[in-house]
């Protein structure tokens, strides 16, 4: 099967039953970010945004406001990116999911069933896979989620739209052409609401959909029909069970010496008061998350040090750990303040598709424990339950949302494949205070 016929002709009935059990699963895990991520100044601000200078009809994800298509794109990839807990692909060091279902929710036409949003949920994932390694493959610099985002954005409106394939190739090369090309490493540097771009890749694909419906050219898409190579296994690789999940809302990054704090602290019973400094050995992109005293909640999420301190300090991190009272906690700052690092080259070696760290905490007694190389939790080869990715949605969506609502919405996404898009997406539209 070819990129667009990937696009078009994909059906849900024709998927196999463990791909169709996970779409619902996927979708369930990208609302509860979202939801989570509606209390921070880069979401509230995004949505203003869209609101003030994106006119339009379509509702705003969890705003109550409307815009246009491209505008309720922007507002919703950049919710979901403000609380970096969303699913990521790691040979392309991003994240699919939330340029996707951005795409989607901003240009779901009227009537769509939950099965067709469902099917092009499990499309994008097959597509944006192939189509981050593609660019990933074939260019020099590390770009942002946003930068092939936006393709996969573009594709999944074209298929809702029901663009013809001419004009599908048009609205891919649109998007390529002018998808966000940001650089990641800029952002890890210097942490900012910028992030991942997944915003505003979903922006740029779902404009460049209304612009090819309208005739605009803009092909050829040269990640989708120059990279032969890495438009393989359609249809039998299934890429959706390639996608990393996060227990953690932190760069992923960051999650396998998070592992390893709280694999020590565990064993041996500790309490942070008895640590005197933690070591960290592991790979570069890791040791370049250098923010030890963040004061944004961008800062405190592209850290390295700062989570593994919370974890010693709270056994665990959650949403309200990267931002609020968590940012000076003393305990925290000392902690994160006398983190060492140390780049191996074995870690080196195993990164994007393995990402490894080895932790070593030196206690007030003079007592030294060094535990094991750990990969971050959740990842494609050892995956979260059912009952685990749920009860993360829980811990997200409930305190913002109310548990009524977060469970009629997950109530009505395991009911997609039988029920109209619509019965979810009514209960996306308003916001939080509407319980």
């Amino acid at each position: 099967m070819d990129p667009i016929s990937l696009i078009h002709r994909l059906r849900w009935e024709d998927l196999p039953a463990d791909v169709r059990a996970r779409a619902p699963l996927a979708l369930l895990d990208l609302i509860g970010v979202a939801a989570g991520g509606l209390g921070t100044d880069m979401s509230r601000i995004a949505r203003d945004h869209a609101a003030a200078v994106f006119g339009g009809t379509r509702p705003i994800l969890f705003d109550g406001r409307t815009a246009s298509a491209p505008g309720v794109a922007l507002a919703a990839g950049i919710t979901i990116d403000a609380l970096d807990a969303h699913d990521g692909y790691n040979p392309s060091k991003g994240h699919i999911g939330c340029p996707l279902i951005s795409g989607i929710l901003a240009i779901a036409p009227d009537g769509l069933s939950g099965a067709e949003a469902l099917a092009t949920l499990v499309m994008g994932y097959e597509f944006g896979a192939r189509a981050a390694e593609a660019q990933h493959g074939t260019v020099p610099d590390y770009h942002t989620t946003g930068s092939w985002g936006a393709v996969v954005a573009a594709a999944a409106g074209s298929r809702l739209v029901g663009l013809d394939d001419a004009h599908t190739r048009e609205a891919l090369g649109i998007a390529e052409y002018h998808g966000p090309r940001s650089q990641m490493m800029r952002c890890v540097d210097e942490p900012t609401m910028v992030k991942d771009g997944p915003g505003w890749g979903a922006m740029a694909g779902i404009s460049a959909v209304l612009l090819a419906q309208n005739g605009f050219t803009g092909a050829p898409a040269i990640t989708v029909e120059q990279a032969p190579e890495y438009w393989t296994g359609i249809g039998s690789d299934w890429r959706i069970f390639r996608q990393y999940f996060k227990p953690y809302p932190v760069c992923r990054w960051a999650q396998a010496p998070v592992e390893g704090v709280l694999a020590l602290k565990r064993a041996h019973g500790l309490t942070s008061e008895q640590v005197a400094r933690i070591r960290v050995e592991t790979f570069h992109e890791s040791v370049r998350l250098a923010t030890r005293r963040p004061v944004t909640t961008e800062q405190a999420q592209y850290s390295t040090s700062f989570p593994c301190a919370v974890a010693l300090v709270r056994d665990g991190i959650g949403a309200a750990d990267v931002m609020g009272d968590s940012l000076t906690d003393p305990e925290i700052l000392r902690l994160s303040d006398g983190m060492i690092f140390t780049e191996d080259d074995a870690a080196n070696a195993a990164f994007p598709l393995t990402r490894l760290a080895r932790v070593t905490l030196e206690l007030h007694d003079g007592t030294t424990l060094t535990g094991d190389w750990m990969q971050p939790r959740w990842d494609h080869d050892a995956p979260p339950t059912d009952a685990e990715l749920r009860t993360k949605y829980h811990s997200l969506a409930d305190p913002v949302l109310g548990q009524t609502r977060a469970s009629a919405i997950e109530a009505a996404i395991d009911a997609l494949p039988s029920t109209p898009f619509s019965a979810l997406t009514d209960l996306l539209n308003n916001a939080p205070d509407s319980k």
